[in-house]
């Protein structure tokens, strides 16, 4: 996945997410930040729920290529998201969990939790998120997951 626009949202700021934004950015991504981490104050006081609603939103219109997510365990962003129809979020805690959700699941939303995740393994996850690609042979398990 080349330069793309990518919905980043959490529902606080903390090192991990400036470094995931600055990582993101070093690799030629657009970034729509949703909740604290924007620079709107009308986003300030968004919390998790409303933070993962509003990330896979703009995934499933299309307005962002893929979706970036945090919250303390990562599960009420996930959840959150995954709500939305079209949203296939998932919470991943290493580079092999990640590059499976793209490979088997055509996730397109990656959650990360800020409670254990680290820079270094968030790094990781990016590197196997944006240079994974969807197994064809899995289309048809994906659809079903379609309400």
């Amino acid at each position: 996945m080349g330069g793309v626009r990518v919905a980043l949202g959490s529902d606080e700021r903390t090192v991990l997410t400036d470094a995931v934004a600055e990582d993101l950015r070093a690799r030629g991504h657009d970034l729509v930040r949703v909740g604290p981490i924007a620079d709107d104050a009308s986003e300030l006081d968004k919390q998790w729920a409303e933070v993962g609603h509003d990330v896979g939103e703009l995934v499933a219109r299309g307005d962002c290529a893929t979706g970036v997510l945090f919250c303390w365990t990562g599960t009420g962003a996930s959840i959150a998201a995954n709500k939305v129809r079209g949203v296939r979020a998932a919470l991943c805690t290493d580079a092999a969990t990640a590059t499976g959700a793209r490979k088997w699941n055509d996730a397109n939303v990656l959650v990360m939790g800020l409670r254990l995740t680290s820079a270094e393994a968030a790094r990781e996850m990016l590197d196997a998120w944006f240079s994974g690609e969807p197994d064809p042979s899995e289309h048809e398990n994906v659809e079903r997951l379609e309400p």
